[in-house]
């Protein structure tokens, strides 16, 4: 009978081999990308704008209340916007919104060509757009990147509205660690079955800041908007970086209150109720998650310093949002929006809820899961759908990746980075 030891290193052998290759597969795609540089954050010179006739070609005339029965409001609806797709904050839900927006009213998108991100962790260039010829205008730029703001700028017209979506950094360390962690080889190394809990009760002794892919585990938000992730709170570039973000970006969502912020988002962009319909998307199996106290809360707080003044700052500037739109009516609002989104769950999803992965039986409908694991929750759509709601269930249901693919976006490398993963490392 073989000795549990020998079969326990044998174990951890391969899954030390698995990971070196795991480590070189990413590094060669990341290869493929464009050189990181500088990222500048002052705004263009005015001729560097794009062309605003190539996004006014694919403008279409509609009503704010077109295809609802709510009272029409004194704006015309914003079809220019930039969504800062931050990770780990309910923005793959977000994401869903604007595709589903965009294709009903043939908006144009810039879409990333052959992976579903602008080539992620490099700084974003309009070179990684899809077919992106010089001077082409676009209404809508969405996927995740490493925001280069003269770079986004040059691709929207001028009334763009720019919005963007931040979580508490100790809740996003949470979902970071457990989602990348396979990703990040400095924490191969940390034993127990608690590796936060250990991380984060020392996380000095097993963090390197320029060690491969660390950025996901100190400051991510700010590392997401161009920065620099290593800044302690008090650095004054952090501040500078705070009144710069404040500076771009009309709105600043919080995910602890998705619907709230769908309400300010439907007043500063003049869409309908039914525009914001959602059901939760990538959202993890609740044994996934790990129950942060209150004394690990404060570390990763801590540990995420520039984050967390990054968020109470604009949940400051939320609040304030908030008062200004009427507690009142925003209340009323959240109702409505919670009926209806129940009203569409229970006309578009089997037994109304999420469900495990080995339980979805549609390939269409499974989302993409972590390194190793399948604590990503899907959705199986009903089968006696009326025609009049097929069409919005699939899309609403729909995760991301089968969305880009039939927003036209050939995803080769995420495909076989894919298939590398389900096969090789599950």
């Amino acid at each position: 009978m073989p000795c549990p030891k020998n079969t326990h290193v044998k174990s951890v052998a391969q899954k030390i081999v698995l990971g070196a290759l795991l480590t070189c597969v990413m590094m060669v795609l990341y290869c493929l990308s464009p050189p990181a540089s500088h990222v500048s954050m002052h705004t263009p010179p005015p001729d560097a704008a794009c062309a605003d006739d190539a996004s006014r070609s694919s403008r279409r005339t509609f009503s704010v209340s077109e295809g609802t029965k709510e009272k029409t409001q004194n704006c015309e609806p914003k079809i220019n916007v930039m969504f800062m797709k931050t990770h780990k904050t309910a923005s793959s839900t977000l994401l869903n919104i604007l595709f589903r927006f965009g294709q009903k009213h043939n908006l144009k998108f810039a879409l990333p060509a052959s992976r579903n991100d602008f080539f992620y962790p490099s700084p974003f260039f309009r070179s990684q757009v899809k077919d992106y010829k010089p001077s082409m205008c676009f209404n809508i730029v969405c996927n995740h990147m490493r925001f280069n703001g003269p770079e986004v700028e040059k691709l929207l017209p001028a009334d763009t509205v720019f919005f963007t979506i931040l979580r508490d950094p100790a809740e996003l360390f949470e979902s970071s660690f457990h989602y990348y962690r396979s990703l990040v080889p400095l924490t191969w190394k940390i034993r127990g079955q608690d590796k936060l809990t250990e991380f984060l009760n020392d996380p000095n002794r097993y963090f390197t800041p320029d060690s491969f892919n660390s950025f996901y585990l100190k400051n991510l938000q700010l590392f997401d908007f161009g920065y620099e992730n290593n800044l302690e709170p008090q650095d004054p570039q952090v501040e500078k970086a705070i009144q710069h973000i404040a500076e771009r970006f009309h709105l600043v969502l919080l995910a602890e209150y998705f619907e709230e912020s769908l309400m300010l988002l439907k007043d500063a962009l003049c869409w309908n109720m039914d525009d914001l319909l959602f059901f939760k998307l990538n959202a993890r199996r609740g044994s996934s998650v790990s129950k942060l106290t209150p004394e690990l809360r404060a570390k990763a707080r801590e540990w995420n310093g520039a984050d967390w003044k990054l968020y109470r700052h604009f949940n400051a500037t939320f609040w304030a949002k908030v008062e200004a739109y009427g507690k009142t009516r925003m209340e009323k609002d959240v109702t409505e929006l919670r009926r209806r989104n129940a009203e569409m769950a229970a006309k578009c999803i089997e037994g109304g809820t999420a469900v495990e992965a080995r339980e979805i039986r549609e390939q269409g409908m499974k989302p993409w899961q972590p390194v190793g694991e399948s604590s990503i929750l899907g959705y199986n759509l009903r089968t006696n759908i009326s025609p009049q709601h097929q069409e919005l269930c699939r899309k609403m249901l729909t995760p991301e990746i089968q969305y880009l693919t039939e927003l036209g976006v050939n995803l080769w490398i995420t495909k076989l980075w894919g298939w590398f993963k389900d096969k090789m490392l599950s």
